[in-house]
């Protein structure tokens, strides 16, 4: 695979030297020379290098929390990887977006939000059919901005949303109708020195487009995320096709109701298709649990689909629309390493920085961060950036309901590929506008997302979040399930190579030095050491988990990065519930260079589990997709229900998974599985 893919965590030797105070500080004077303020220069609660502020193998965007900074959702504590800001930032953040906006030459909240239309199903009592065309089209992302050459799905962006009730089986003829040269234009190029980051400027900085991305045909296959179903139903990554070709699927949709959603999945360019305009469609599950519930629905139920992107200039100087993949690469590293992918500018449905007309009453919105490396910490502010506390509840995460609503106080967390089920109450501001401004140290330079303008009157009809959201929800209780088969999955640490991912398995404690390669030691708080040898390392190795189907399995997510914001770590066909999440230090792993010539890495000394970290009571539904922050240890446990076949797991990171970080798994019927002659060696 093509090493674009990584943004390390460790810090590069080209990190900037500015501090987010010291820039801050002077926000008037780099504003005259033609730069700009970033988010992470306004974090008054972190004074810290700046780096490269924003990816998940990033460099020196994970300072921690100042004394006294403020809890996270529902009060309870950030991740490590997150800065939190107060009120008071949040201000500052919403003045100095002004100035920014100015530089990347849009301003926000110029253009209503876009709602995707619904399918056209054709239903019927046997199996309901729908066809989604990909396409070429011409679409407005901004007002101040030429249309868009665009990849989508039946001609808009983000697709249209799929809706389905449980049970019914759906029949999807995904159609290849692409054509013309591809509409993105990449390259890859190193940071300029100084406080403006050349990945959160538009504009191509004087490098050449990569020739290979733009010979790219329209070789395209779609994931339906978070979909339990076959191996021949999901979207396998090498089973695209290409113009005048369908992909032809059925979902059998037997699962709880939520908020699924599809995307382009092709091998080793996944990060440039979902760039295209192939990036996200909703697919929503309806049940009779969430049918009793007489939620917000109809208008008042509002999918929004967040994504940041980056856009070409033209001779001019001004940026002419047209979508640009601009990743650095890190200089002196023994392999090329090169930052994930993230843009200045944030897109809801399809729109650079919307306004949304609502009214004096309750919405239910249905967020997906479809990002490929960006983290969204959503604060709900008024005009003067002050937060707004008491009208945000979750109701649901990425695979079904939540057991009762989490209060949201202060943020919205989203890693990228997850959903959050939300409600908002905005009875009694007619007149008013609240914004969700991203609060994150690692947003883009303009923290603007969405502009909610509370117009018109208050219903006559009242509502107010159930006490109770799911009556079938029931916790893990792990010491209480039938003995779990256990996997492990290991992310490396990145510099001076891509950071990799690796499939281990428990062994005992092999004889002679350490450290060898392929073998991590982790160490209990009581003392107890346990080995693990590594199985697989790259895609093409034979797969190593073979899985009994609706059997429980506990996997357990291990990052050995220095700092960087979370992998999204994802299963296909895997709903689990998040048991554990524990602190590392692994400052024990080395790499070193092996009898072959690759470098090759293990422990010196044991991996030390140092304490247990607080799962987020949003954590605790049905999920698909977990955030694996640096130095942790994530457990999950979950069954891979009606789910057999050849799949896939990896982080959702499109550089990463198109790298070093995906791999195959298979899943069997339990019968079949005992009959397997190899088994022993799985």
């Amino acid at each position: 695979m093509s090493h674009n893919s990584h943004d390390p965590h460790e810090a590069p030797r080209d990190r900037s030297p500015l501090s987010r105070r010291a820039l801050l500080a002077g926000a008037v004077t780099v504003g005259a020379a033609g730069g700009y303020l970033t988010h992470a220069s306004i974090a008054a609660a972190a004074a810290r290098p700046l780096g490269g502020h924003a990816t998940g193998h990033a460099t020196g965007h994970a300072a921690r929390p100042a004394a006294g900074a403020p809890g996270g959702p529902a009060g309870g504590a950030l991740p490590v990887e997150f800065v939190a800001h107060d009120a008071e930032a949040a201000a500052q953040m919403m003045r100095a977006s002004t100035a920014a906006a100015g530089v990347l030459q849009l301003r926000p909240y110029r253009d209503r939000l876009r709602v995707p239309p619904r399918a056209r199903v054709t239903r019927s009592r046997d199996v309901s059919r729908v066809t989604i065309t990909m396409r070429p089209a011409l679409i407005r992302l901004h007002a101040d901005m030429p249309p868009t050459p665009l990849w989508t799905y039946d001609g808009h962006f983000p697709g249209p949303t799929i809706e389905v009730r449980r049970g019914e089986r759906l029949r999807v003829t995904w159609r290849n109708s692409l054509s013309g040269a591809y509409p993105v234009t990449a390259v890859q190029l190193r940071n300029s020195p100084g406080p403006v980051a050349a990945w959160d400027l538009p504009g191509r900085g004087g490098a050449t487009p990569k020739p290979e991305v733009a010979a790219l045909p329209p070789w395209t296959v779609v994931h339906l995320h978070g979909a339990q179903t076959t191996g021949s139903n999901d979207g396998w990554a090498e089973n695209a096709v290409g113009p005048g070709h369908v992909q032809l699927v059925e979902y059998v949709n037997d699962q709880r109701s939520a908020a699924l959603w599809y995307h382009d999945h092709a091998m080793h360019i996944s990060r440039f298709n979902t760039m295209t305009g192939l990036t996200a469609g909703m697919y929503l599950i309806r049940d009779d649990e969430e049918e009793a519930l007489d939620l917000p629905g109809g208008e008042f139920e509002i999918p929004l689909v967040l994504c940041d992107r980056n856009f070409d200039t033209g001779p001019d100087g001004k940026v002419d629309g047209r979508l640009l993949h601009k990743v650095i690469e890190y200089p002196q590293q023994a392999e090329s390493v090169i930052r994930s992918f993230t843009g200045p500018y944030t897109l809801v449905n399809g729109t650079v920085w919307p306004y949304a007309e609502v009214r004096p009453r309750w919405y239910r919105f249905r967020l997906l961060n479809a990002s490929s490396i960006r983290p969204y910490l959503l604060r709900l502010v008024d005009e003067q950036g002050e937060s707004v506390a008491g009208r945000v509840f979750q109701i649901g995460s990425d695979a079904g309901l939540l057991p009762a609503p989490v209060p949201i106080q202060d943020w919205v967390l989203l890693v990228p590929a997850e959903r959050a089920d939300v409600l908002v109450d905005f009875t009694g501001l007619e007149g008013r506008s609240l914004r969700w401004v991203d609060s994150s140290s690692v947003a883009s330079p303009v923290p603007d997302v969405i502009d909610f303008r509370v117009r018109g009157r208050a219903p006559g009809r009242t509502f107010a979040p159930p006490a109770t959201v799911s009556r079938s929800y029931a916790r893990v209780e792990p010491d209480k399930l039938p003995e779990p088969t256990e996997r492990m999955v290991l992310i490396t640490p990145a510099f001076p190579i891509n950071a990799e991912m690796w499939e281990m398995v428990k062994v005992e404690a092999p004889s002679g030095a350490l450290p060898l390669d392929g073998i991590v030691q982790f160490q209990q708080p009581d003392g107890t050491v346990t080995t693990y040898q590594r199985i697989a390392r790259d895609y093409q190795d034979p797969v190593g988990f073979h899985i009994a189907e609706d059997s429980w399995e506990r996997w357990q997510f291990v990052s050995l990065e220095g700092s960087g914001v979370p992998h999204p770590m994802h299963v296909h066909g895997f709903t689990f519930q998040a048991t554990a999440r524990m602190r590392l230090d692994g400052s024990g792993f080395r790499y070193f260079t092996t009898a072959s010539g690759r470098l090759g890495g293990g422990t010196a000394t044991p991996i030390k589990i140092t304490g247990a970290m607080p799962v987020r009571p949003e954590e605790h539904g049905w999920k698909d997709v977990i955030a694996l922050g640096f130095r942790q240890l994530v457990t999950v446990v979950g069954r891979f229900t009606g789910t057999t076949g050849r799949l896939m797991h990896h982080c959702h990171v499109y550089e990463h998974e198109d790298h070093k970080m995906m791999r195959p798994i298979v899943v069997l019927p339990g019968p079949i599985m005992a009959l397997d002659p190899h088994r022993g060696g799985h």
